[in-house]
């Protein structure tokens, strides 16, 4: 009998769930206040998919099972083109106003908390971010998902073509082979002309010889 204790089986969560906000929430009844509380949630693959969804519930447990639910219900695929997305886009939902501009790769997410959360969560890894109207976090959260889905409806409709992240790994691999290339041709053609000075200089010179003149 082996002494080895059998752990069991964790798989990988299938979508990055995050918790926005936590509200409390109460309600007047006959009865009294009926306290309860809505919880904003982020759920993404990190593969282009991502949704939002606010769940309520008297107790917060129950109300992020819902929000998960309901974010996952409203789900949208995002279009990226290599680590960032296609095009700028400014919209303003509610009382939310957000302006998304792609990337260089390398650069990150540059962006506020609520905005990076969603982001995050659909998989882009390069992108510069600002919150132009309300600082609440859950305008700024629907308001990235409302700028998101509309760079969707735009990309379906234009038929833009984007491209993968390996397609734009290969054309910088490609850029900087060719990069190389012209450097060791420039080196090369360098050091024939400084050979070709070298043997210039140590070869010697032929003298002149002065031809004189015959007397008749």
């Amino acid at each position: 009998m082996s002494d080895r204790r059998r752990m069991p089986n964790q798989e990988p969560k299938e979508f990055d769930e995050k918790v926005i906000q936590v509200s409390r929430v109460s309600k007047k009844t006959k009865g009294g206040n009926q306290i309860g509380f809505s919880v904003l949630m982020v759920v993404g693959d990190k593969k282009g998919k991502v949704g939002v969804g606010l769940g309520k519930a008297p107790d917060v447990l129950s109300a992020i099972k819902k929000g998960i639910k309901k974010a996952k219900k409203k789900m949208i695929d995002v279009p990226l083109d290599g680590t960032t997305i296609p095009f700028r886009m400014e919209i303003k939902e509610g009382a939310g106003r957000v302006l998304l501009k792609p990337a260089a790769k390398g650069t990150g997410v540059i962006a506020g908390g609520p905005v990076r959360a969603v982001v995050e969560a659909a998989g882009v890894r390069d992108i510069s971010a600002k919150i132009l109207g309300s600082e609440n976090q859950s305008s700024s959260v629907y308001a990235t998902f409302a700028a998101l889905k509309r760079i969707q409806q735009i990309v379906a409709v234009r038929g833009i073509k984007l491209r993968s992240a390996a397609d734009i790994e290969q054309a910088e691999k490609d850029k900087l082979q060719a990069i190389q290339q012209k450097a060791k041709a420039q080196a090369d053609e360098s050091r024939q002309a400084q050979q070709d000075k070298q043997k210039a200089v140590k070869k010697p010179k032929k003298k002149a010889v002065k031809k004189t003149a015959k007397k008749k």
